[in-house]
């Protein structure tokens, strides 16, 4: 199954880009305390400025460190995660590409969530509801429709750009499921916010796991100034 991915491309800056870039407002500026064999640490005075910055919601020092990831997901993945305006965002365009396209299924079918318009609880096992409709599968599921249809969309896109449609209109048959890629870069408060936004329970399970990941690759990047973030969200 094509898997949902986030990963690592580069930063810039590190805790004590934040820390300068509050000290500066005092015409000061401070250093790590080195440690043998050992990385380099804020010492704790800077340590708990950060935090304090973090705590009272000045979040200016925070947009002088950068990261950038490279996110593969289903495009409706993508079109959740692109409201988030202040971090940059290019994505790959099937107007000008036409390679394979890859579908995103579920390991597994959430039922619907009983007391919310949007939002999932529970499972439904998809392989024990019978497809009644189906002319080619006889008293198959849904699930093995479902498979059907992925194959017969691939072979209709592959037929349209060989027979010479242009990519921007063959793009049309393919479903939400189907996998895009992106160029995501910000600042550190800005993928904070994403983060703490989407790692919420009652978010869509697909989008926490690019929220997941990118919080993962940020904790030793950032481990007080991301901490910090992390840890005064007020949701």
């Amino acid at each position: 199954m094509t898997q949902i991915e986030a990963t690592y491309i580069d930063h810039m800056g590190s805790d004590l880009s934040v820390v300068n870039a509050a000290r500066v407002s005092f015409g000061k500026k401070a250093e790590f305390e080195g440690r043998v064999g050992g990385p380099n640490v804020l010492s704790k005075r800077d340590t708990n400025l950060v935090r304090y910055l973090a705590k009272h919601k000045h979040t200016s020092p925070f947009g002088h460190a950068y990261a950038k990831f490279h996110v593969k997901a289903p495009i409706f993945v993508a079109r959740q995660l692109v409201k988030h305006k202040f971090l940059r965002w290019n994505e790959i365009s099937r107007r000008y590409v036409d390679n394979e396209p890859e579908f995103y299924v579920p390991d597994v079918w959430r039922g619907r969530s009983a007391d919310k318009k949007q939002g999932s609880e529970g499972m439904v096992d998809l392989k024990t509801i019978p497809a009644f409709d189906c002319e080619r599968i006889e008293n198959g599921s849904i699930e093995e429709v479902l498979e059907e249809n992925l194959f017969d969309i691939l072979m209709s896109y592959r037929k349209m750009i060989r027979k010479g449609v242009a990519p921007e209109q063959a793009r049309m048959v393919l479903p939400q499921s189907t996998m895009t890629e992106w160029i995501w870069s910000g600042s550190l408060d800005a993928f904070a916010d994403m983060c703490n936004l989407r790692l919420k329970t009652d978010t869509q399970y697909e989008t926490r796991i690019v929220a997941d990941q990118i919080n993962d690759i940020m904790k030793p990047l950032f481990p007080v100034s991301w901490g910090a973030l992390m840890e005064n969200d007020d949701g």
